[in-house]
């Protein structure tokens, strides 16, 4: 409730049949990665025809409109604007025409070096017509493809980009995705019945009745047929940095994120959280959806009974998007009602996945008092924000964050919970179960896989 607005979602499907239906349907499934725009490009064997445009995956795409994208190959993409502007130019995929063949791209992450790239070619002539870096991925895509194969140009296109990407394409009915040398986002290889899948988590491919097969590896490119596929590893050994907030809060819960299930993750940081910040109260109850696994896993450990606090109303719209934080105030209150019953007089701790700017829970535990609740308790499942996000997140700057200018003391204050309790890094790390050298923790360690210019450099411990 309280976390960062995700990424991005991608899928590519080829098979014996036409794919625009399970296109559609597996970015209903992976609509919480982004829901300012939708698309889905399709190759009918001459031409490839999209569909895209603003909102959600129903409204962007009509569902009318898929008889018309016959063909056996194509990809899709669900965009929260992380760079770039969210207007319609930026939606995607994103399509070029080439003198060998039509390409069509979906990209989800952010590159680190794109605003120096962008420069490097627009001194060589080159012109953009988006302020996405998909369009950069894109154009340095068809430039390698004029005199290599696809796989020799994916590689001499990593060799290029830094920083994150998990992207799909398909070009002359050829569909491929491949993952960025780090790891950070997410690509899952699956069967259907009569073809195959890349897309950004499982749960898609579960929904499609289909098998997962496996991870997309760091720096991996996979090609998809309608009757198989094939990988083609990395050229070269790269550290992991696969995202911890992919697990905290981003993906679905029953999706299994780089062999480890997302809802046990999180019920495993409630057991943490548990061991490490245990509280004196009647029941635990979560921020609905995301605080859920966590308050399960808490509730377990601690031996406290597990309750429901909040009734969430599904018809609301996005809080975030509201121009006025009065407005977001009571966009708020409309979307998460108390349970009066369940908390008046009671001692209630809330888990909720994270704290960013602090506004939305400080009103949600001023809604619980009001109605009754004799002490409000909060654990958060991360440990506390300080550093932006460069990989595809809307975490931008500093200034944003409440941890960067308070300490827990004061921001429980702020907030007005009578306890404030966030798991440790390392209980972090040990209940998502990778090496911390295997994930990214600049967030919450101020520490970058990547290089980027007046930022701690995780390997070589100082500022470049």
């Amino acid at each position: 409730m309280a976390g960062p607005n995700h990424s991005c979602g991608v899928v590519a499907i080829s098979a014996e049949y036409d794919v625009a239906s399970d296109l559609y349907t597996a970015l209903m499934i992976i609509q919480h990665r982004g829901q300012e725009s939708a698309g889905i490009s399709v190759y009918n064997g001459a031409a490839i025809r999209t569909v895209k445009g603003l909102g959600l995956v129903n409204v962007a795409i009509p569902s009318d409109s898929l008889s018309k994208l016959p063909g056996k190959s194509g990809i899709g993409h669900v965009r929260y604007a992380t760079l770039g502007a969210s207007g319609y130019e930026n939606t995607q995929p994103l399509n070029v025409a080439t003198n060998f063949g039509d390409i069509s791209i979906a990209h989800n992450g952010e590159l680190t070096n794109y605003q120096e790239l962008k420069e490097k070619y627009m001194k060589e002539g080159w012109v953009f017509f988006t302020g996405s870096d998909s369009e950069l991925i894109l154009k340095l895509l068809g430039m390698y493809l004029v005199d290599h194969d696809p796989i020799e140009a994916v590689h001499m296109l990593m060799d290029e980009l830094d920083g994150a990407y998990s992207v799909v394409f398909t070009i002359n009915g050829r569909t491929f995705g491949f993952r960025d040398r780090y790891g950070f986002r997410p690509l899952i290889l699956g069967k259907l019945d009569g073809g195959y899948i890349l897309v950004s988590e499982s749960s898609a491919i579960e929904a499609l009745k289909g098998e997962v097969i496996r991870d997309v590896e760091p720096g991996e490119i996979c090609e998809i047929t309608s009757n198989g596929y094939k990988f083609t590893p990395s050229e070269i050994e790269h550290p992991r940095a696969h995202c911890m907030f992919e697990w905290v809060y981003f993906a679905r819960p029953d999706s299994v994120i780089d062999g480890r299930t997302v809802y046990d993750v999180r019920r495993e940081i409630g057991k943490v959280l548990a061991r490490e910040c245990p509280a004196d109260v009647d029941f635990v109850m979560p921020i609905p959806d995301s605080g859920r696994a966590h308050a399960i896993g808490y509730a377990i450990e601690a031996g406290i009974p597990y309750e429901e606090g909040f009734m969430k109303n599904r018809a609301a719209g996005r809080t975030f998007i509201l121009p006025e934080q009065k407005l977001r105030e009571t966009a708020v209150s409309m979307k998460m009602i108390p349970i009066r019953s369940a908390v008046k007089d009671k001692k209630v701790l809330i888990i909720d996945d994270s704290i960013v700017r602090g506004t939305t829970l400080k009103i949600l535990i001023g809604m619980l008092k009001n109605a009754g609740a004799k002490e409000v308790h909060v654990r958060i499942g991360c440990p506390p924000v300080i550093a932006p996000c460069f990989y595809g997140v809307d975490m931008k700057t500093r200034d944003q964050f409440i941890a960067n200018k308070h300490t827990i003391d004061e921001i429980r204050e702020i907030i007005g919970a009578d306890s404030l309790g966030y798991i440790s890094l390392e209980g972090l790390v040990e209940a998502i179960g990778f090496k911390a050298d295997d994930l990214c923790l600049a967030c919450v360690n101020n520490k970058y896989p990547t290089k980027i210019k007046g930022e701690v450099y995780r390997f070589e411990q100082n500022r470049i």
